[in-house]
C-alpha cells in the first residue's frame, strides 16, 4: 500500500470522525431529557409533559449545536494560542454567553429578572475576585446565571468535556474539569490549583455547592467553594435561582403567539460575604446557605422536612 492510500484512508477516518462527532449534537440531548426527566419525576412535583421533553431536547440541541459551531470557529486561535503563547478563553466566554442566552429567550422565558443588583461585584479584574455559589436544581441554571453579565469559570465533571460543542468551549474557556468517582485525588488536587490561579488573576469561579441538581430537596453544601474562598481570602458571593413550577410545562413560547404570559426566572444576589484565612468553614456555610434560601419558596420534600421539625 502506497503512502497515497494510507493518507487517503487517514482523512476518510478523519472525516468519519468529524461528521460522528458533529451528528451526536442530535443524540447526546437524549440523556439530558432523561436526566431532567427524573429531576421532575418525584409525586410532589409536577411531571414534565411530552411538550416539556420536547423543549428540554430542543434546549440541549441548541445548546450543543451553537457552542459545537463557535467551538470549531475558535480551535485555530486555540491551537495557536497554544504554540504562541495567548488564549482564547474570552472568545469561548463570548460564545458560552450567547449561546446561554438564546437557549433561555427560546425555551425557557424572555427575561431573567434579577435582584439585588447592587451587590453584584464589578468586573474590573482585581484580585482576589470573588466565588460566585448557588443553589443548583436543573438544566435551566446554566444558562439564566449568565445573566449576571460576569465572565467566570465552572467546576464540571470530567464527562461533559465530551459532549459536542460544550466539551469543546468549555476545554478552551479554561473550565475546570473534575473526576467525582474512583482514584479523583490528582483530580481534586487540579480543582483547587486552577480555582486558585483564575481567582489571583482576577477571573471569578462559580460553584454550586450542592454538587448535584435536585428539585424539591435542600442538599448540604459541600467543601469546594469555601476552600477556595477561605484560601484566596475571596469575597462570597451567594446567589438564589428560584426556576417556576411551571418553566417546562407551561406553552412558552408559542403562548407568545395568542398573548400568553409566562413567569420569568428570578435571580437574588444576597450580600458578599467576606472570607479570611480564619473563618470558620461551617459558619460560612451556614451564613450562604441561609441566604440562598431565605428567598425561595419551599416545595416538595422540603415542606414534609419543615412540618417534621415544627
Amino acid at each position: 500500500m502506497n503512502p497515497s492510500d494510507l493518507f487517503a484512508i487517514a482523512l476518510s477516518g478523519v472525516k468519519y470522525a468529524f461528521f460522528l462527532y458533529c451528528g451526536s449534537a442530535m443524540i447526546l440531548p437524549i440523556p439530558s431529557v432523561w436526566q431532567e426527566h427524573k429531576i421532575w419525576a418525584p409525586k410532589v412535583l409536577p411531571s414534565l409533559s411530552f411538550f416539556a421533553h420536547i423543549k428540554v431536547f430542543l434546549f440541549n440541541v441548541a445548546w450543543m449545536g451553537c457552542t459545537l459551531i463557535g467551538g470549531l470557529l475558535l480551535v485555530p486561535k486555540f491551537i495557536l494560542g497554544k504554540m504562541f503563547g495567548f488564549e482564547a478563553s474570552y472568545e469561548a466566554y463570548m460564545v458560552e454567553n450567547f449561546t446561554a442566552r438564546l437557549c433561555q429567550r427560546l425555551f425557557v422565558c424572555p427575561t431573567v429578572e434579577i435582584r439585588g443588583e447592587e451587590n453584584l461585584p464589578a468586573e474590573d479584574g482585581s484580585s482576589p475576585a470573588p466565588v460566585y455559589i448557588a443553589n443548583h436544581a436543573s438544566q435551566v441554571d446554566l444558562a439564566v446565571v449568565y445573566s449576571l453579565g460576569r465572565r467566570f469559570r465552572w467546576i464540571a465533571k470530567d464527562s461533559v468535556r465530551y459532549l459536542p460543542g460544550v466539551g469543546l468551549t468549555m476545554t478552551i474557556g479554561e473550565h475546570v474539569f473534575i473526576k467525582r468517582t474512583g482514584k479523583n485525588k490528582k483530580s481534586v488536587s487540579n480543582l483547587y490549583e486552577q480555582s486558585n490561579k483564575a481567582i489571583q488573576s482576577g477571573l471569578p469561579m462559580f460553584f454550586f455547592p450542592q454538587g448535584t441538581r435536585r428539585m424539591g430537596v435542600r442538599l448540604p453544601f459541600k467543601d469546594g467553594a469555601y476552600r477556595v474562598a477561605i484560601e484566596n481570602e475571596s469575597k462570597l458571593i451567594p446567589i438564589s435561582i428560584h426556576i417556576p413550577l411551571s418553566c417546562w410545562n407551561n406553552w412558552y413560547p408559542l403562548n407568545l403567539l395568542w398573548g400568553g404570559s409566562v413567569e420569568n426566572v428570578v435571580l437574588t444576589i444576597h450580600k458578599p460575604i467576606q472570607a479570611k484565612k480564619d473563618s470558620d468553614k461551617e459558619e460560612l456555610k451556614k451564613q450562604t446557605y441561609d441566604s440562598i434560601f431565605s428567598v425561595l419558596p419551599l416545595i416538595g420534600e422540603e415542606i414534609v422536612d419543615q412540618k417534621k421539625t415544627k
